[in-house]
């Protein structure tokens, strides 16, 4: 962990001043081992002293039941989507180093007769220790430091955790960061970006991919498939009310599209080409576009539409045709409905 976010992650757990170390007796009036038993006993006594006091809060670290614990619904980290495939890892490490040597972060609950704790941080670590349990790891123990945190000081920590890990995707985060702007901080954009030490430009982007719809991303093979780069792209592309009928058109065929591969067996398509076929959709929309033209019952064009943009919809009625008015109107009726479904008709 970097040494920013390290200091950060300190913070957060305790807000006492680091220890300061005994002062050493002056080195000519001992010798060097009774000097340094004698310097370990002192910072000893001191540090006792201070815990004591109450001046030092201990950390204490617990060893508890996995099945005792439940998941703060606070943090980004979807676990029902966590597997043994994707904690594979995780799961190789504590076989061979006999149990969990970095404990997780929890704390204590209240009112709920299945479960003690929740977990803030350490969601994969509870995950690997529980799948381990249930297959030939009775033994092992979900070891964890409780700390009293609320729930913004929570969010802040699983969020600081979460920044370092690849399989906690850009969506997920950027869904839990919109949930907490209206949770833990009112819909104020700058002070969350203060509290979480980011740029306000940046989490803005965030919070754009996090309102993707969610026809948009069932377009892609995963969720975890969406980044911010491209996320952001398709969200400014969506604010155009043309572009977004046509973006949501192709996802719904590409949803389609991406089941029949699966259940194929075919690999999915590529978050990349994806995109590029979203971003695409309003361009291959109008160049596919079908020009409207209504035609009475002995072939004469009696309507058409000469052009439809941002300004309105021109519409030519042809003279000479031998339409009447009913016909014409419910011609009209059949152009505007072409252009609505081609995302080009009057309410874009």
């Amino acid at each position: 962990m970097a040494r920013k976010q390290s200091e950060y992650l300190a913070s957060l757990l305790a807000d006492e001043p680091a220890e300061a170390p005994a002062t050493p007796p002056a080195a000519e009036e001992r010798p060097r081992s009774e000097r340094a038993r004698g310097t370990t006993l002192l910072g000893r006594e001191s540090a006792l002293a201070r815990v004591a006091s109450g001046e030092v809060r201990q950390v204490t670290q617990l060893l508890l039941d996995p099945a005792r614990v439940r998941i703060w619904p606070g943090n980004a980290r979807a676990y029902a989507h966590l597997s043994e495939e994707n904690c594979r890892e995780l799961i190789d490490s504590l076989i061979a180093e006999g149990g969990q040597k970095v404990p997780a972060v929890v704390r204590r609950i209240e009112g709920d007769p299945d479960h003690d704790y929740e977990v803030i941080a350490g969601t994969r670590r509870h995950w690997s220790i529980s799948w381990l349990r249930a297959h030939s790891y009775p033994e092992l123990q979900f070891v964890a430091q409780v700390a009293n945190l609320d729930d913004e000081a929570a969010f802040r920590l699983a969020d600081l955790e979460n920044r370092a890990r690849k399989d906690v995707s850009d969506l997920e985060r950027a869904r839990n960061y919109a949930e907490a702007l209206k949770t833990h901080y009112g819909n104020h954009l700058t002070r969350m970006a203060e509290r979480l030490k980011v740029s306000k430009g940046w989490l803005s982007k965030m919070l754009r991919v996090a309102a993707l719809p969610d026809a948009v991303i069932a377009a892609f093979a995963s969720p975890a498939d969406v980044a911010l780069k491209p996320g952001y792209a398709l969200a400014q592309a969506l604010d155009d009310r043309t572009q977004a009928k046509a973006i949501v058109a192709v996802a719904g065929q590409l949803a389609k599209q991406q089941a029949a591969r699966r259940a194929a067996g075919d690999l999915p398509f590529p978050a990349a080409e994806v995109t590029r076929r979203l971003l695409d959709a309003p361009k291959a929309l109008r160049e596919t576009a079908q020009p409207f033209v209504w035609t009475t019952p002995h072939g004469r064009p009696g309507l058409s539409v000469q052009s439809a943009n941002r300004q309105g919809v021109t519409i030519r009625l042809h003279a000479g045709s031998g339409a009447d008015t009913e016909q014409l109107v419910e011609a009209l009726r059949e152009a505007l409905a072409q252009l609505e479904r081609e995302g080009r008709g009057l309410q874009r």
